[in-house]
């Protein structure tokens, strides 16, 4: 038992002999083995209890065996009592949600506080294979079916190497006692399921079939390593693997073209919020209609044309008010400057300046998105045309249309499509003796 936990250490790099570590002792047969094993291979160790006042009579039996415990082999320990129904109640979760988060909190302060190099805990390959199977049945990826990790920060998992019985068999050949957790052995969550009746059964149906399962999952952990090099190696389509969390574009066949559109797609949008059947309709999508649109916690998504354009979600811009000349903020940002002019008659070739004829705009001038139903005359032509349609000719996707920006004048009558075009009642003409010259800016 010693050389196969000292083996599995040493092949994670997951203790330093020289280090101090902190161990999570509930009491149980597997945090017992823990303890007592990290003593016997001469890591230096103090053990932390959590009791969370949830088993009545048995919380307070389990600190004092952990106690009892930790004196016997001169180990410090640390204790700490919850109030875990009230922590739940307040921050409106699981009672099994809170005790982790209190739990994971208090450790990693702690580890902080005495300097401790990792938080070791007790699961074994058991626990893997039950989270496999968990995950399993949810319809997990790949990330999901490599069970428990050894390492996750911090937190290192010594025993994944060995099993329950190897544990149990351990203690019993020590004459070492532990306490047992009642709800464990109530077949009433789906861990529990797995445990008492799934894994009994697959075992009466293939015997060996936990330790191949756990063998599985640490094929899949090697595959995931491949996979992750895959996509942190440049594989991800470029535009998108720098600047989809603030906004990218991608050509459709960039992504159908890749070996795997459904895991490019995944690993690409999942971070962004998208769910799986999100995912699995934009790939849908992407070898038939253009102008479907999809909307994470945080990012949408648009299908346009040859091309996927995801952009963060904003805030709809309250409209900008503008009474006379002068210089305005609209954001931390952008700027919008207006100023008259009788000596510059000459019109901008910029297209974030607009030269329009002072004489015919009125203020106040209003900037704001474009509205639904929004008409105005392009400069060039004899009548109007729908923004929309205008923005279409000029072949802008959906999310460019829905920011673009119009300036208004006091009549509501649009002067400028900003950075396009202005309209065309209000151009410079030969007879034209003052200037409105307006700069949008943006830093």
């Amino acid at each position: 038992m010693l050389n196969k936990v000292a083996d599995f250490i040493a092949k994670h790099s997951l203790l330093s002999p020289a280090g101090l570590h902190l161990v999570a002792v509930s009491g149980g047969a597997d945090s017992v083995a823990l303890l007592l094993i990290l003593k016997q291979l001469d890591y230096h160790i103090e053990a932390v209890h959590c009791n969370f006042h949830l088993r009545d009579e048995e919380s307070d039996r389990d600190e004092i065996f952990v106690k009892k415990l930790c004196s016997e082999h001169n180990i410090p320990l640390h204790l700490i009592h919850f109030d875990t129904v009230e922590y739940a109640s307040a921050h409106q979760v699981s009672i099994e949600m809170a005790a982790r988060q209190l739990r994971y909190q208090y450790f990693e302060q702690l580890r902080q506080d005495i300097g401790a190099e990792t938080i070791c805990v007790a699961h074994h390959r058991d626990d893997a294979v039950e989270t496999l199977l968990m995950n399993l049945m949810r319809g997990a990826g790949i990330h999901g079916l490599t069970g428990i990790h050894p390492k996750n920060g911090f937190v290192v998992r010594p025993l994944l190497g060995v099993s329950r019985r190897d544990i149990e068999d351990y203690l019993r050949e020590r004459g070492q006692t532990y306490v047992i957790d009642s709800t464990n052995l109530q077949p009433n969550v789906l861990r529990n399921k797995i445990r008492l009746q799934l894994l009994p059964l697959f075992e009466d149906i293939y015997p060996g079939s936990t330790e191949n399962i756990a063998r599985s999952a640490y094929y899949l952990s090697e595959a995931e390593r491949v996979y992750n090099a895959y996509f942190q190696g440049n594989q991800l389509p470029s535009s998108w693997e720098e600047g989809c969390p603030q906004g990218g574009v991608e050509k459709k066949n960039s992504v159908l073209t890749s070996p795997s559109p459904l895991c490019t797609l995944h690993e690409t949008l999942s971070p962004l919020g998208f769910n799986r059947d999100q995912i699995e309709q934009i790939l849908a999508c992407l070898s038939g209609e253009s102008g479907r649109v999809f909307t994470s916690l945080t990012h949408t998504l648009v299908i346009d044309r040859q091309s996927l354009i995801v952009e963060p979600i904003r805030e709809p811009m309250k409209p900008l008010v503008i009474p006379e000349p002068g210089t305005y903020r609209l954001d931390e940002t952008t700027k919008i400057h207006v100023e008259g002019s009788k000596i510059d008659t000459s019109i901008s070739r910029d297209p974030h300046v607009a030269t329009l004829d002072a004489s015919k705009v009125r203020f106040p001038l209003t900037l704001r998105t474009v509205q639904e139903g929004d008409r105005f005359q392009p400069f060039g032509m004899n009548g109007q045309k729908l923004v929309s349609d205008f923005l279409t000719d000029q072949k802008r996707n959906i999310l460019q249309k829905r920011s673009q920006l119009v300036l208004a004048d006091a009549s509501g009558t649009i002067v400028w499509l900003v950075g396009l075009r202005v309209a065309q009642p209000f151009c410079i003409t030969e007879s034209t003796t003052s200037v409105l010259k307006i700069n949008y800016n943006k830093e």
